[in-house]
């Protein structure tokens, strides 16, 4: 038997598509019995974990997913409907050589995918195309596993607040946007001191309130009202499967993900100096000096959460954070991204330093850029324009940075253009001195970008 995946939903850090039309349930129990044999073959311990969003699709795709790995003799711990990190971190605990989780993330509601650990490290990249190969030339195994449903909620929440600073007391509004984190949250702001107020924290795959993804300023508006309303300190939300975070402060201004890393990487520093601070291209300057101010060692990487997770095990990094709001803690915790842990340690940094939110990003070097700007293009044109952008900037003799698409940097700041691993889309960011120097960017780069059909409105 044999089985052969739409490659659409084969991506780069997960697998990931439209439930029904390019992804099924033979989808996913070719994707447990692919894993079930690639552990085998790898001679790894035959056991798996299994956790599950609240998107509609997901328990169903589960139920497939785990009679693919038990049918190739996995032995399954199922931990039912969880928040990524809460998968991750029993995957760990259970000791598991496979831990798989559920998920569209952060994607509309009609999308789910699967997020894959092997061995305690991210698969992805060509990894996912060993599933396929594995499926495509039926080189699946057959076997009895057995399957357990484990509730290992308790442990979790117990383990989010075991780094929590009991004196630091806020009034909080948290939105878990109907995604997954409402399945535990309870349990763990229940405990914090102070005052914490809990909105759309039912799940509820529709998504009936606002789109599951903090990093749009638009779907922060509730969480604005609110805060301004019971004039909180802070406001806390989460993406679909909460492994990323969104924080607005007292002022209900955002705060984007290297902005949360300056704030984050102080009390870490302290304990850790000299360490390496890991963030991606799109990150700012702004970051990447604080963490050289703070005594540690700024890393520029690749965007993508696998990417950085691996990063930061070859570094031996403490923290880690992506402008996605992904953030990493291998600092007293496991090292994958956990958004509710950040919160915690969010909270605590905060604290420390006896200062209101809106006061510390106050004193943050101040300089103008734009969040990520995605422009949707063709699936098969995304990565030709950036080679053909490379090129240009290649041929002015601009100071360029490869890491992850283009980055190049002038007198006055920066910008980065880059071809997203997630999305038919191509992403950029753009950082000057002041709205003037900002704007000479995004013109150049419209005119780099002019023979693609590609113009960038700010």
């Amino acid at each position: 038997m044999s089985h052969n995946f739409n490659p659409n939903i084969l991506r780069q850090y997960d697998i990931r598509g439209i439930v029904g039309k390019d992804l099924t349930t033979a989808d996913a129990f070719a994707i447990g019995k692919s894993m079930g044999a690639i552990a085998k073959n790898k001679k790894l311990a035959p056991t798996a974990t299994v956790g599950f969003d609240g998107r509609l699709s997901s328990p169903e795709l589960a139920q497939h997913l785990i009679k693919g790995l038990t049918s190739s003799g996995i032995d399954v711990f199922d931990i039912g409907l969880c928040p990524t990190g809460m998968l991750y971190m029993a995957g760990k605990e259970y000791n598991t050589s496979i831990a798989i989780m559920i998920t569209g993330s952060h994607n509309p509601k009609d999308y789910n995918g699967f997020k894959i650990m092997l061995d305690g490290k991210s698969f992805f990249g060509q990894d996912i195309l060993l599933i396929d190969e594995y499926a495509k030339n039926n080189k699946w195994v057959d076997g009895n596993g057995d399957c357990k449903e484990q509730d290992f909620t308790a442990f979790y929440a117990q383990r989010i607040l075991q780094d929590y600073d009991k004196k630091a007391s806020y009034n909080i509004v948290w939105d878990t946007g109907n995604g997954a984190m409402g399945a535990v949250i309870e349990k763990v702001i229940s405990k914090l001191s102070g005052t914490h107020t809990l909105i759309n924290g039912e799940v509820d795959g529709t998504f009936p309130n606002h789109h599951p993804d903090p990093t749009v300023e638009k779907n922060l508006t509730q969480l604005k009202q609110k805060v301004q309303e019971l004039k909180a300190d802070m406001g806390i939300a989460f993406d679909g499967d909460g492994d990323r975070i969104g924080i607005i402060d007292n002022k209900c201004r955002v705060l984007w993900g290297d902005q949360m890393l300056c704030i984050l990487a102080k009390p870490v520093l302290k304990e850790n100096p000299n360490a390496p601070i890991l963030s991606d291209v799109k990150a700012s300057d702004v970051l990447f000096n604080e963490i050289k101010r703070l005594g540690g060692r700024p890393v520029m990487v690749a965007t993508g959460h696998s990417i950085v997770k691996t990063k930061m095990i070859e570094e031996k990094s403490p923290l880690a954070g992506e402008m996605s709001a992904h953030i990493f803690f291998a600092d007293k915790f496991y090292g994958h991204d956990d958004a509710l842990y950040v919160a915690i340690r969010f909270i605590n940094s905060v604290f420390a330093e006896n200062k209101t939110l809106a006061e510390l990003i106050d004193e943050l070097p101040q300089v103008i850029n734009t969040p990520e700007i995605r422009i949707d293009v063709d699936e098969k044109d995304k990565f030709p324009i950036i080679e053909s952008l490379k090129q240009k900037v290649k041929e002015q003799g601009l100071d360029i940075c490869e890491i992850d698409g283009v980055r190049v940097r002038n007198k006055n700041g920066w910008w980065l253009c880059r071809a997203s691993n997630t999305q038919n889309s191509i992403t950029m960011r753009f950082e000057a001195d002041t709205q003037e120097n900002l704007q000479k960017s995004i013109d150049d780069v419209n005119k780099l970008l002019s023979q693609h059909n590609i113009e960038i409105i700010i």
